[in-house]
């Protein structure tokens, strides 16, 4: 969760109010986001975020596919290319109590030197009475996190590029600040004629420059993550794996009131088994999408699952849709719009919407026309 670390530092707070947004922020980011750390054990965890509606129709938070989508980019640098030169994106996540979050990018190609893409991602999360030990408000708060990131790439072969990500990073909760500074570094293979691709990503390895507090400083969310995509060349669909937080096996989220595992009868704990134990684990870290791509790409379909979410989300009388995503693509004039519907808990889920275009072609063909 992004403040269970920052909250209690905070003095003067309505607790029913922060009780409510620690709740959204769980059911969105704790299991859908991939924490190199447990969560409470990191900070500035919005940078794990899937602000790209491509992304999040297919289950994670980084893809490896390398085509010339900037929205892709900040999550992954070394998809980052000249055809993506003069492109722009606008991101943009509707959660749920008032909570934001979103990214713009922008990209510009040098010959010598690479391709760079500017973003500015933002995580807003909303207002706050501001009580005093009587419960008396006396006035409001703000929460917010940010972060400015450059990120740059260069092909070291025909099918081999490399890629990364200087992040700085702003946070503020009520009158406590922060500030990190973090790298992602990225490795992707592609071959354009099997359609195939896969990336290698060491994210989030940075530390805490200044605390909220002036005390102990936390750890970053650092992840190691590898995925890989496959278009087939005869039939019109992309098949996505991802793995996230290689680094770290257990995943799993011992709950100390749960009472799964205990046998209803005689209250103890029931032996477990292994095998299932050893395969629930892998499956945490395991993502996977599938792409409909028909014709010239101009309209495509994408269905994501996320285990861990889901196992970590349901209820368990009822998993319903928990962990599934749904999103579209469609090109519109010289606009590339994305929606997808991600279902994190039977209570609700997020959508996102991404808009692109390549800025110089817009404004030239409104040039033309006049």
């Amino acid at each position: 969760m992004f403040y269970n670390n920052k909250i209690k530092n905070i003095k003067l707070g309505n607790k029913h109010q922060i009780r409510i947004v620690l709740i959204a922020l769980t059911i969105i980011y704790s299991s859908s986001y991939s924490f190199g750390q447990q969560a409470g054990n990191s900070v500035y965890n919005f940078l794990n975020a899937t602000n790209s509606s491509r992304i999040t129709a297919l289950g994670s938070n980084f893809l490896p596919i390398y085509d010339n989508d900037i929205s892709l980019a900040y999550s992954n640098p070394s998809l980052i290319n000249a055809e993506m030169h003069n492109n722009i994106s606008i991101d943009y996540i509707d959660f749920i109590a008032d909570i934001n979050s979103g990214i713009v990018s922008y990209a510009y190609n040098f010959d010598k030197v690479g391709t760079f893409v500017a973003s500015m991602q933002f995580a807003s999360y909303g207002k706050f009475d501001q009580t005093n030990t009587e419960g008396q408000i006396i006035g409001e708060f703000n929460a917010s996190d940010f972060a400015f990131i450059i990120g740059w790439s260069k092909p070291l072969s025909d099918k081999l590029v490399i890629g990364a990500n200087i992040k700085n990073i702003f946070s503020s909760l009520e009158e406590y600040k922060s500030y990190g500074i973090a790298a992602d570094v990225a490795l992707t293979y592609f071959d354009t004629e099997s359609q195939f691709s896969s990336s290698l990503i060491f994210k989030n390895m940075g530390r805490q420059i200044s605390t909220y507090t002036g005390l102990e400083r936390e750890s970053l969310p650092f992840d190691i993550q590898l995925g890989v995509a496959k278009k087939f060349e005869h039939a019109p669909i992309r098949l996505v794996f991802l793995i996230n937080n290689m680094h770290k096996w257990n995943l799993k989220y011992e709950n100390p009131d749960s009472k799964e595992g205990i046998d209803p009868f005689t209250g103890e704990k029931e032996e477990e088994n292994k095998y299932a134990t050893f395969g629930d684990n892998a499956m945490r870290h395991l993502a996977m999408g599938v792409e409909f791509v028909p014709g010239k790409g101009n309209f495509m379909v994408r269905v994501g699952y996320n285990y861990r979410r889901q196992r970590e989300m349901k209820i368990y009388s009822k998993a319903g849709l928990v962990g599934f995503s749904f999103g579209f693509g469609i090109k519109v004039y010289k606009f590339k719009i994305s929606y997808t519907r991600a279902n994190y808990h039977l209570a609700g889920g997020t959508n996102t919407i991404s808009i692109g275009t390549d800025f110089a072609t817009l404004l030239n063909g409104r040039l033309n026309e006049n």
